[in-house]
């Protein structure tokens, strides 16, 4: 679920609006067709939210294994559908976030987990921090406009911060300093 949304960039709503029709194994992706909010099935967010996105190979493996020993594993059933509910609904995105994943996240030494809106923010930083094009960036976060993409979810970690710095410094060939 963790490695889905993070190689992705869904949004929560549309994580567990997931069902397994919605997976395309042979072409590696996934047709984002619905969302859920508040256990209530309904349409994307915007309309740029419907479409699709691309699967790595490596997730669409996890994705395989997951339904293999998944209990609801038909075209119709929810990817991440919920036992306690026979598999009528998926799981209740907050509250397994709250009860699961933030532990293991603070056993693993990350204290700062706000909840699965950070792992969109980290997907489109990390994307930028690998030197993808700004305008995939945008697209495969399926913004409206790169804008959207570039001031509200992608954040400059230290280490590009600090490299441009060096480089800078580098740059203007500052006099060494004699002790």
């Amino acid at each position: 679920m963790v490695a889905t949304d993070e190689t992705t960039g869904l949004r929560e709503s549309e994580l567990f609006g997931l069902q397994w029709q919605d997976i395309d194994f042979a072409n590696l992706r996934i047709k984002i067709n619905r969302s859920i909010v508040k256990q209530r099935v309904g349409l994307c967010k915007t309309d740029r939210s419907h479409g699709t996105a691309p699967l790595d190979p490596e997730i669409a493996e996890l994705l395989r294994e997951w339904r293999a020993q998944a209990k609801y594993s038909g075209e119709s059933d929810w990817v991440f559908a919920s036992s306690h509910s026979q598999g009528k609904k998926p799981y209740w995105g907050a509250q397994i976030m709250r009860t699961k994943i933030k532990p293991i996240a603070q056993k693993l030494g990350i204290p700062r987990l706000e909840g699965w809106h950070t792992f969109r923010h980290t997907y489109s930083s990390m994307l930028t921090e690998n030197g993808a094009n700004l305008k995939v960036v945008q697209e495969l976060m399926r913004h409206r406009t790169i804008r959207t993409t570039m001031d509200t979810y992608t954040h400059a970690t230290t280490p590009p911060k600090r490299q441009a710095q060096t480089g800078l410094v580098k740059k203007l060939q500052l006099p060494k300093r004699r002790n």
